[in-house]
């Protein structure tokens, strides 16, 4: 399993965990993890301590996943690696996205 997905029901949130590569393999995965969400889901965190790798088509997944979602629902990204980091830093997610 490369996306694993869980809720947090003391703040409400949904948690998706990327475990491995996060690249286009992890599309189909990665959209249901949030496309059929809860009613009680009142923000999302995108936990990446397990991500080793992301690549182009995880950005496109990550501006979907804000399109889809809307502008108005927080979503965090956690625990990503340095070059990860470094990766969504430099193409300015941090202007759409809470990057912790």
């Amino acid at each position: 399993m490369s996306v694993a997905v869980s809720y947090q029901s003391e703040k409400q949130e949904c948690i998706i965990q990327i475990i491995g590569k996060f690249n286009f393999e992890q599309l189909h995965e990665f959209k249901e993890s949030y496309s059929n969400k809860p009613n009680e889901c009142s923000g999302y965190i995108l936990d990446l301590r397990e991500a080793n790798h992301m690549d182009s088509s995880a950005l496109g997944m990550l501006v979907n996943m804000r399109k889809t979602l809307g502008d108005e629902m927080a979503i965090r990204i956690i625990n990503a690696r340095p070059q990860i980091k470094k990766v969504l830093s430099i193409s300015h997610f941090d202007r759409k996205f809470f990057i912790e």
